[in-house]
């Protein structure tokens, strides 16, 4: 065995110092007396709240004298974010419209094909020479429609027509307006339009039960409305009834294939009034009543020149309710006048899938320098129309026009699946008196317009939305004497066709 060192000697020496002192700090720490120990204790909080004083203090100095002030830095305004666009096709019309629905595009066309034989008597009045009605085809309405809406409260229409009557055009620009709709109580129009004049004026021609209008309503929209008409009008349709107010100038100068320049434009336009007033006073779920009234006014009458036969001319007249041969059997001739107006009554019905509408006008022209003797003309007019669709379904009464559209198929034609599309056969009868006084003494007093009725039957068959078909015969009377007192009328029947597609 090793005898210890003497380094050994000292390390364990060292070492139980060491132990010695660890437990006799703990014992000399007890040993201080309580008094002393608070003081202590009171004397260190007091050094520590100082020193959190004083790092306060230094803090402030360093960043009021040292650290630069902060700068307000200015949030850059978001970005608008466009709206998205949307793409879609209804019954084959594209649109484009934003997600907000500020602003909208529309593209919308409407073929009518129209195809005709005119049943005429061989045995023609003596006094009728050069009358040859003719049978064939005509290109009633060939329209490319662009619509839609800007910046939330604008509406706007741009129309061009290439279809015609008799004859096709070249093309013009049948309608062309802006409208601004912001307005509850009003909306406002200005441009190119027809403004609402009457019943039939007033329903959309791509539903119309007939291939034309009655002769009665055609005249009458042809006052101081009617188709390329310019002006301006104020108009609303709110709680089922619609009021209208317009004050026109002239129809638009166009450019006919069989002319070699444009129609002569007046000196001096026209200026005139249209006004209506109509809805349904009774409206229930599967039936409603209409009544209306229309009123039409030429306030100034067209200035033709100071070399003209007549100057100042209202003239009356209108084709057969078909214009694939473009004759007219009734008209007034022109009349020099210093106004002219027509007003119109309206009444329409419908109960589940049958309607019926009919409509009575009074026509007036104020003579200008007429002679000691002659009177002012008055004139009348009427028909009643009714379709019964033997499918079941029912016209549409639009509330925005306060008139009839055309039939909806409850099932597009499909005959794989049974489906045919809707049916409906309707009927009318229209009259139309243009003699004033044709019996009177003073030939200068006469207006030998002559009077026409016709009888129309037809069956419509469409096929979907964008399809249909009219089938149509007519017995047309027309009574008219010449100036020497002979009959120029005649009585003849037609059977036509129409071929339409729109979207």
């Amino acid at each position: 065995m090793r005898t210890p060192t003497r380094r050994t000697h000292r390390t364990l020496i060292a070492a139980a110092s060491l132990m010695a002192l660890t437990f006799a700090v703990p014992a000399l720490a007890q040993a201080v007396p309580a008094e002393v120990q608070a003081k202590m204790d009171a004397m260190q909080a007091q050094i520590d709240a100082q020193q959190a004083m004083l790092n306060d203090l230094k803090a402030q100095v360093a960043a009021q004298y040292h650290a630069p002030a902060p700068v307000a830095v200015a949030t850059p305004p978001a970005k608008p974010v466009a709206p998205a666009t949307t793409v879609a096709i209804k019954n084959g019309s594209p649109g484009i419209a934003t997600s907000d629905g500020a602003f909208t595009f529309n593209v919308k066309g409407l073929f009518q094909a129209d195809a005709a034989a005119y049943s005429q008597d061989d045995n023609l009045p003596a006094a009728v020479t050069n009358r040859d009605l003719n049978s064939g085809t005509n290109i009633r309405r060939a329209r490319v429609i662009f619509n839609g809406k800007m910046f939330s409260d604008f509406d706007y229409n741009l129309t061009f027509d290439f279809g015609g009557a008799g004859a096709e055009d070249v093309g013009r620009v049948h309608e062309a307006w802006v409208q601004y709709s912001g307005f509850k109580s009003a909306k406002f129009r200005v441009g190119e339009f027809g403004p609402s004049v009457g019943l039939a004026d007033a329903g959309s021609q791509t539903g119309s039960p007939f291939l034309e209008r009655a002769s009665s309503a055609e005249i009458a929209r042809n006052f101081a409305g009617g188709d390329t008409r310019m002006g301006v009008a104020a108009f609303n349709a709110k709680d089922r009834y619609l009021w209208s107010v317009a004050l026109t100038g002239n129809t638009v100068s166009s450019l006919n294939t069989a002319a070699s320049s444009f129609n002569t434009v007046n000196t001096d336009e026209q200026f005139g009034v249209a006004a209506r007033i109509a809805g349904t006073p009774f409206k229930g779920k599967n039936s409603l009543v209409h009544i209306g009234l229309n009123y039409s006014a030429i306030i100034n009458p067209a200035d033709t020149g100071a070399a003209s036969a007549t100057r100042y001319p209202v003239q009356l007249r209108d084709r057969p309710e078909l214009r694939v041969d473009g004759s007219r059997l009734v008209d007034s001739g022109a009349i020099n006048a210093g106004s002219a107006a027509a007003t119109g009554v309206e009444f329409g019905a419908q109960y589940k899938n049958l309607f019926v509408q009919s409509e009575a006008f009074d026509y007036k022209i104020e003579r200008l320098g007429a002679a000691t003797g002659v009177t002012d003309p008055k004139f009348t007019g009427w028909y009643v129309e009714g379709g019964w669709v033997l499918t079941g379904e029912s016209r549409k009464y639009n509330t925005a026009t306060a008139a009839f559209d055309g039939v909806t198929p409850a099932a597009n034609f499909d005959p794989a699946s049974g489906h045919w599309g809707a049916f409906e056969l309707v009927a009318r009868y229209s009259t139309l008196d243009l003699n004033y006084h044709d019996t009177a003494a003073l030939t200068a007093d006469r207006v030998l317009g002559g009077q026409q009725d016709i009888t129309a039957l037809g069956l419509n068959w469409q096929l979907n939305p964008g399809v249909r078909f009219i089938f149509q015969g007519q017995s047309v009377k027309v009574d008219r004497l010449n100036a020497a007192g002979a009959q120029i009328g005649q009585d003849y029947t037609t059977f036509a066709v129409r071929s339409q597609f729109g979207f």
